[in-house]
């Protein structure tokens, strides 16, 4: 699993001052499903080394759940007792192996995305720069920037060839075009990540050009915003399986099985059509009706449900079936920042004002979270993670009052998504062995290591739970470490990463 869950979509878009995940101005809500990547408009990313990154990814991702439901509630409070942190890595590690000089790495800069795939750890910081670890030797293998001037935007983990496929920028061209590589995942482990190969070199992918990976339908959508032609291929082996010309559709979404195409809105309708994403056949074509004069705060589908909500009017949402609407009051329903849809459960997640609901839809709220204050506003999904069976939420909160007294640092939660409970949590309190687990150990000793999990728990910018090796990794801010807390857990920044791992109890259970 990849950051949000087992499977994912992924469009990467790049960043502009009207950054949006269409082509219009408005920028819609991050959605489970899709990570898109948009080229950026006149060279906006200037140049990395001198300022923090501000690229506004769209991050969308879908999920898709394991055939057999993990047992019950039982079984995931024992998976995450005795979590400790074990371990961290450092992009700047001095003994690192890098065949070129990467100007990127003049520069510490959070980390910003964390993926695992087999004994491979990649960290992508937000200067660029992104380096592969290995879990066996904790050491630096490579890293995947190829070219000095190479500025990579987002990793995608291809699980049909086993390849790790790069979103990149480069000075040379000004931090444009977005560029495509997929690099086989035993290149890496041989430290070549050269020999991997380009991917869409027909596609003029500027802005608001975009790529998006979709991991739930296997397929590709491309945008050339030169031509206004969207393109779809297959993930499998990247061929062209058709193309969509219509310089009014505004949006696409994807849904498993089916695109909704959004077109330029009218003065009291908008003009959809939902296709197959195998063939591009036309399913549907129909219009929607809406208030005149009233923005469109998003439109979303979720496979034969439509979702549509726009500005302080009520939420609606229609089967495109039979035309059946149910609508949910504006003053229950407000618009969020995100989305992540759970196709498995029938469910999505709203995130708004850094609390996180689960509805259902009949517009019925079926969970809040307790004790689960987001520790960011601003949600994305490279630092929330859910299991593969949809279940369990691993997120990084703040600390509540009781906890916060004396440290500034908040915890990892890891709560049920039915529920709304929090089985289990990691904070500095707790993620350090305790004085019966280190006999002999110094006074000295356990303050350094309490220092550094609260370092490791001040701030998080990227999460990731290996669920294969129960093994939690995190990013921090500024410093470009990943650590990793073992059941493990990683803090990872440009400086370092950390793992927090799980150690067996000397008390007998």
């Amino acid at each position: 699993m990849e950051g949000i869950g087992g499977s994912r979509n992924r469009r990467i878009t790049t960043s502009n001052s009207r950054s949006n995940g269409g082509r219009g101005g408005r920028r819609p809500p991050l959605c489970g499903g899709r990570r898109r990547v948009v080229a950026t408009k006149n060279g906006g990313w200037s140049n990395p080394l001198l300022a923090n990154n501000t690229v506004k990814k769209l991050q969308r991702r879908e999920i898709t759940s394991n055939p057999h439901r993990s047992a019950a509630i039982t079984k995931s409070l024992h998976r995450f007792r005795n979590f400790r942190l074990t371990e961290r890595y450092d992009i700047h590690d001095p003994v690192g192996q890098c065949s070129l000089v990467l100007p990127l790495l003049m520069r510490r800069a959070k980390v910003i995305e964390i993926v695992v795939v087999h004994d491979i750890v990649f960290a992508l910081a937000s200067s660029g720069v992104c380096a592969a670890f290995s879990r066996g030797t904790n050491k630096t293998i490579c890293f995947l920037n190829i070219f000095p001037d190479e500025v990579i935007r987002s990793l995608f983990y291809n699980k049909n060839n086993d390849s790790l496929i790069t979103v990149s920028v480069y000075a040379s061209d000004n931090f444009s075009s977005l560029k495509c590589r997929s690099i086989r995942i035993e290149y890496i482990q041989r430290g070549k990540p050269d020999e991997g190969f380009p991917l869409f070199e027909t596609e003029s992918l500027k802005w608001p050009g975009f790529v998006e990976f979709d991991d739930v339908n296997e397929k590709v959508l491309t945008y050339s915003a030169q031509d206004s032609i969207y393109k779809v291929f297959d993930l499998k082996n990247y061929t062209l399986l058709y193309s969509i010309a219509d310089r009014q559709v505004e949006e696409i979404k994807i849904s498993p099985g089916i695109m909704l195409l959004i077109f330029s809105r009218g003065q009291s309708h908008v003009p959809l059509k939902i296709l197959s994403i195998e063939d591009g056949t036309v399913l549907k074509d129909f219009n929607h009706l809406l208030h005149r004069n009233k923005k469109v705060d998003f439109i979303e589908q979720f496979n034969e449900k439509l979702l549509v909500k726009q500005d302080n009017e009520n939420l609606q949402i229609l089967d495109v079936r039979n035309a059946e609407v149910k609508e949910v009051g504006s003053t229950e329903f407000l618009t969020p920042s995100a989305f992540i849809f759970l196709y498995e459960n029938q469910l999505f997640l709203t995130f708004r004002n850094q609390t996180v609901s689960v509805w259902n839809f009949r517009g019925e709220l079926v969970t809040s979270f307790e004790d689960h204050v987001l520790s960011h506003p601003d949600c994305n999904t490279n630092n929330i993670y859910i299991t593969s069976d949809q279940d369990l939420l691993v997120s990084f909160c703040k600390a509540n009052n009781d906890e916060s007294a004396d440290t500034r640092a908040g915890s990892i939660n890891i709560s049920n998504i039915w529920t709304g409970k929090c089985i289990a949590k990691i904070n500095s309190s707790n993620a350090i062995p305790s004085k019966d687990e280190q006999e002999g150990s110094s006074t000295n000793t356990r303050q350094v290591e309490m220092s550094m999990v609260e370092e490791a728990l001040e701030d998080i910018t990227a999460l990731y739970f290996d669920e294969e090796h129960n093994e939690i990794y995190t990013g921090v801010p500024s410093k470009s470490t990943m650590q990793t807390y073992n059941c493990r857990v990683a803090y990872m920044t440009n400086k370092c990463g950390v793992i927090y791992s799980s150690f067996p109890s000397k008390v007998a259970e």
